[in-house]
């Protein structure tokens, strides 16, 4: 929980400078983000190869890591499906493809502005940046509570990227590539699942 609490005070610190518009213009006009993500999946690279634990995990693995994603699928949509009602000014169809973006906020909001409207890619923007955040900060008590594959399941196409360094510290580098997979499913299907859902 402790390094869930460094990453929250990190991200509330990278909010409020540039809502004060304190922070330099190195910093804000250029996207270092990305560079950050390469050095991020550099490390756990470099974890998942030093572990011997690891690199067994990932010769066992066979198609049964494929239903992983599959649950995330249908969790999700169950998920969306009973929250929907008590949601107002939104229909299940319009929830379900919001919940169908996995958190892939970023092509999952266009799809969705492009096909319905701006104000529910909007929905679509924030509630897949709240699911990111809930993964980054949670990560360590659902491996806890729920065991090893809900961090995974939490962090959704994030999974493979942002939130795969999280799930590997809170789960075991075991469950890195497993993670990556999840991810990398998750992140090819968004876009036909979201527009499925919005096309019928």
């Amino acid at each position: 929980m402790k390094g869930s609490l460094i990453i929250l005070g990190f991200f509330a610190l990278g909010i409020a400078l540039g809502v004060s518009n304190t922070a330099p213009d190195w910093l804000v006009k250029t996207d270092y983000s990305q560079y950050a993500l390469y050095v991020l999946m550099f490390l756990v690279g470099v974890g998942i190869g030093s572990d011997s634990n690891a690199l067994k995990a990932i010769g066992t693995m066979n198609f049964k890591v494929l239903l992983i994603p599959i649950t995330t699928i249908l969790g999700t949509a169950l998920g969306v499906a009973l929250i929907a009602p008590l949601l107002s000014g939104i229909s299940i169809k319009e929830a379900m493809a919001v919940g169908a973006g996995y958190g892939y906020y970023s092509l999952s909001s266009i799809i969705i502005k492009e096909m319905h409207s701006e104000w529910l890619g909007v929905v679509a923007l924030l509630s897949n940046v709240i699911r990111e955040v809930t993964t980054l900060l949670m990560a360590p008590l659902f491996a806890l509570y729920f065991g090893k594959i809900a961090p995974i399941c939490s962090g959704g196409a994030t999974s493979m990227d942002t939130t795969l360094p999280i799930i590997s510290q809170s789960s075991g580098k075991e469950y890195a590539i497993a993670s990556l997979i999840h991810g990398i499913v998750l992140t090819v299907l968004v876009p036909f699942i979201v527009s499925l859902l919005l096309s019928i």
